[in-house]
């Protein structure tokens, strides 16, 4: 029997959107866009007012606590590379052959000069177990209907954002549009993804815009080409030894 509140839950949201928790949708969604494991080829374009500058990558993930990225050009950044194992993080720069740690302080810096941090490139699943989620709404996105999730950082989450609202898509779970908040509550990025294709089987949006809203003609455009999804890929391959030896 559904209690007063459930009711009026069902009158804003309709019911089928309350039958699943707004834990379960995200997780659901970090899954639709990784799956068990994945492999992509992709390129990064940082725009500024002045000039533009663009990067080649590959990309391989193992469920939500292994990943690793590496840039194939141009040939000034080829070889250098993004590991994360678990709860710990590593950047590989071959031009001083030098292994650095990713320490907490460091998720918030830019990611080889992009509009990415390091705790949005690497870390991405951290938004599943980090966060407290809610359903807050339903809101349209790119011509389709969306939840519209808000996830707030548990306490002493080794996070950069201390909220994250997500418009997630009921048709696919696929994350359409990101909101990043400081810990003063206030909007520091914009995420909005679009030109949703069938790669392996999969959907998924191949192009992500990330924009610094206090910085009117930056963004930074996020486009894949290629994608894999839920093959066999042992642990071992995502190592500080892997990471310095890999080659395009």
């Amino acid at each position: 029997m559904r209690t007063p509140m459930a009711f009026l839950l069902c009158a804003l949201f309709s019911c089928s959107s309350i039958a699943e928790s707004a834990f379960d949708i995200v997780k659901k969604s970090d899954l639709a866009m990784r799956g068990e494991s994945s492999y992509s080829e992709s390129t990064m374009e940082i725009v500024r007012p002045s000039w533009t500058r663009s990067m080649s990558m590959k990309s391989w993930t193992k469920g939500t606590e292994l990943s690793l990225v590496l840039v194939t050009a141009p040939a000034k950044d080829k070889g250098s590379a993004s590991l994360k194992r678990h709860r710990e993080m590593w950047n590989w720069v071959p031009s001083i052959e030098r292994v650095i740690k990713i320490a907490p302080s460091m998720l918030s810096q830019s990611w080889m000069g992009s509009d990415f941090t390091n705790d949005d490139l690497i870390n991405q699943s951290s938004i599943v177990v980090d966060y407290r989620h809610s359903l807050i709404g339903e809101e349209p996105f790119d011509g389709s209907s969306m939840w519209v999730i808000e996830a707030v950082a548990k306490p002493d989450a080794p996070v950069v954002w201390s909220k994250v609202t997500l418009w997630i898509s009921k048709s696919n779970y696929l994350q359409r549009k990101v909101h990043f908040y400081d810990e003063f509550d206030e909007l520091v990025n914009e995420l909005t993804t679009y030109d949703v294709k069938i790669l392996d089987g999969r959907a998924l949006a191949t192009r992500m815009e990330m924009h610094p809203v206090d910085e009117p003609g930056n963004k930074t455009v996020l486009t894949t080409h290629e994608a894999e999804f839920d093959f066999d890929i042992e642990d071992r391959f995502f190592s500080q030894q892997q990471m310095q030896a890999l080659r395009d």
